[in-house]
């Protein structure tokens, strides 16, 4: 199974590492809440244990995300899909019940998205597209190793949270 992408990029091994950015509809700025990032970093760890996902790096920007993964049973795209459709439940839902001060605006916004897709039905936090790159050399690895790293640096001033495994 391929995975496309409108860019043209595309999952082509199942199994291969791959450098991946997952961002947030409109560049909302909702892991700038920690409860969020909270969502995004225990779904790592179950994909970790129970899906038997690789993740080789990562950085939670304010409103996308960068990653580095190897699915280890050739399963990328299914992760990728299993990942963003429980992370986007968690959101809304967390927005839905937990005090927060933008909570009418984001379920506006997430609604305002979903209601210019068929594929969501209520609402659509992530985007379509995870713009995948599969590492294929050790430079190249360490090139996006080193962009992950960079990205805070980079976006100086903006609030952002990493991790690197």
């Amino acid at each position: 199974m391929s995975y496309e992408f409108e860019e043209g990029y595309k999952i082509r091994d199942q199994a291969a590492t791959h450098f991946l950015t997952f961002s947030i509809m409109g560049w909302i700025d909702i892991f700038s809440r920690q409860r969020y990032r909270d969502i995004i970093l225990e779904s790592f760890k179950f994909c970790r244990e129970s899906k038997k996902l690789r993740i080789g790096g990562y950085v939670i920007m304010s409103n996308h995300i960068h990653t580095i993964w190897t699915a280890r049973k050739a399963n990328l795209s299914d992760l990728i899909r299993d990942f963003k459709t429980f992370t986007s439940k968690a959101i809304t839902a967390s927005i839905e019940t937990e005090p927060e001060s933008r909570r009418d605006w984001l379920l506006y916004m997430f609604r305002f998205y979903a209601n210019r897709t068929m594929a969501n039905k209520e609402f659509k936090v992530w985007t379509s597209t995870n713009h995948p790159e599969e590492i294929n050399s050790d430079s190249f690895l360490l090139t996006k190793l080193n962009y992950i790293h960079e990205n805070p640096v980079r976006a100086a001033g903006k609030r952002t949270f990493s991790l690197f495994i």
